[in-house]
């Protein structure tokens, strides 16, 4: 379960319109990366996303790219693994559909009328 400083980094990286950017095309398969056909297509990472087509997608230099990769890897957002040599990447399906479940929490509790109380002492 995330608490609440993992769902504020979560907001933090997607609140940079770029990453924003990234994020929603690895999400939605808006990048096409060169699949290795010897793969079989099942196997995630024949079908996963590479930095390079991301950052072709972009008039940003590969280390600027690999930033904001890491910040959405950092939020936990993104899985990135390395086979030979390209980086693959994909959303993190398990830590969206936890946001999604908070973001459907609150709006029934909103619908429902339930007063939240912020704890400040933090």
């Amino acid at each position: 379960m995330l608490d609440m400083d993992a769902k504020i980094k979560i907001f933090k990286a997607l609140g940079n319109e770029t990453r924003f950017k990234i994020f929603k095309n690895i999400f939605t398969g808006g990048y096409a990366c060169s699949i290795d056909e010897s793969q079989p297509k099942d196997d995630m990472i024949a079908q996963a996303t590479c930095v390079t087509s991301i950052a072709e997608q972009f008039d940003f230099a590969l280390p600027t790219i690999s930033r904001h990769l890491k910040e959405l890897k950092d939020a936990k957002i993104i899985t990135m693994t390395k086979s030979k040599n390209k980086i693959y990447i994909e959303p993190n399906i398990e830590t969206m559909k936890e946001i999604a479940s908070c973001f459907k929490t609150l709006v029934g509790d909103y619908e429902k009328g339930v007063v939240f109380q912020f704890d400040n002492t933090k």
